[in-house]
């Protein structure tokens, strides 16, 4: 198992990792939390090199992808970066990518009553304005459970606050920070039910924010 304490703050530069072959002929990874070899919960960055693919196969407990680069392909379409996908529980596909890809993957996570199959181009859909200078581009959202792109703009400063049910972060540009440390692109952030930071960017950032997911101890 890796980094499967939920109660856990959890730090990784993604870009510091080795890739690591999978099953899947062209296929790397960089495991970030992963029950099992090769099953159950597991979040990683995926890279499919030109050509990869994997046999169909199916997702118990779903399938969430955000596309970095390149374009990412199933039977059903063809997704291109800033693509943001959830196959519900149930679901199967034959994935591939003619020309390579790289994606932030999150597998068997899902609740069993979260039936919603989304395909979000973020690259079409209109920001929100958030507080204070903020724009969030929600994704999705199941009961406790928020998914969203925020936009930090140079300079802001966010009020300390807590994550109930936790909350989770990919920097996908720029570099975020708060009183704990900076984050450059590529890092992602894990910190558990109740946990509080000050967050605030020097440079314009962007991050993928998934808020009140994780478990809550009894």
């Amino acid at each position: 198992m890796l980094n499967l304490d939920f109660t856990q703050r959890v730090v990784i530069d993604s870009s510091q990792l080795d890739w690591a072959p999978s099953p899947a002929g062209g296929v790397l990874r960089k495991p970030l939390a992963r029950e099992e070899a090769e099953r159950g919960h597991a979040t990683s960055i995926v890279q499919y090199q030109p050509g990869a693919r994997f046999d169909r196969h199916s997702h118990p407990k779903g399938e969430e992808i955000l596309v970095l680069d390149g374009v990412f392909s199933d039977e059903n379409g063809d997704y291109g970066p800033g693509t943001y996908i959830r196959n519900p529980p149930g679901s199967a596909h034959a994935p591939f990518s003619e020309n390579g890809c790289t994606l932030f993957v999150k597998l068997h996570q899902f609740s069993p009553r979260d039936l919603t199959s989304v395909r979000i181009d973020t690259t079409r859909t209109h920001w929100l304005q958030g507080q204070g200078g903020l724009q969030v581009m929600p994704l999705h959202e199941f009961e406790h459970e928020h998914v969203a792109l925020v936009k930090w703009p140079a300079g802001e400063r966010f009020q300390p606050h807590r994550h109930f049910g936790g909350e989770e972060i990919l920097v996908l540009s720029g570099t975020f920070r708060d009183e704990l440390g900076h984050y450059p692109s590529g890092t992602w952030i894990r910190s558990p039910h109740l946990s509080q930071h000050h967050p605030f960017v020097e440079e314009e950032t962007v991050i993928w924010v998934k808020t009140g997911h994780l478990p809550i101890p009894s």
